[in-house]
């Protein structure tokens, strides 16, 4: 049997990946999780972090979808949130990119562009 390949991100996806990706804390972190899933109190002494930065980061890395925390009742009777490691594999390649750039939903707009079909610009048109 074939084995089915991954979609290819969209835009905004790939941005919030390489954007959790992109800081040696988080990297620090994905490291650390890999090794065995924890809770945040014990994974902050491990790596030497403060909790409040330890929250922040894992938020982060929580919303791009590289690390997944779940909640459970210790033998203390306390809720304690654990976080693991998600199963994730990104191909970065110039073609994922060029895909991915046409799914973007960044509004900023970027330089002034001729419009080929009236010869103005798009400043122009407004």
């Amino acid at each position: 049997m074939a084995e089915e390949q991954a979609p290819e991100p969209t835009g905004d996806k790939l941005l919030k990946v390489l954007t959790a990706l992109g800081n040696p804390h988080r990297m620090r972190i994905v490291a650390a999780l890999t090794e065995r899933r924890n809770y945040v109190s014990a994974l902050a002494r491990e790596i030497g972090m403060g909790r409040p930065l330890l929250h922040m980061h894992l938020k982060l890395l929580e919303g791009a979808g590289l690390v997944v925390g779940s909640l459970e009742v210790a033998d203390d009777g306390k809720t304690v949130k654990y976080f693991e490691v998600a199963p994730f594999l990104h191909e970065l390649t110039p073609a994922v990119i060029h895909e991915a750039v046409r799914t973007l939903t960044d509004t900023r707009e970027g330089p002034v562009k001729a419009d080929k079909t009236t010869h103005t610009t798009k400043e122009d048109a407004k």
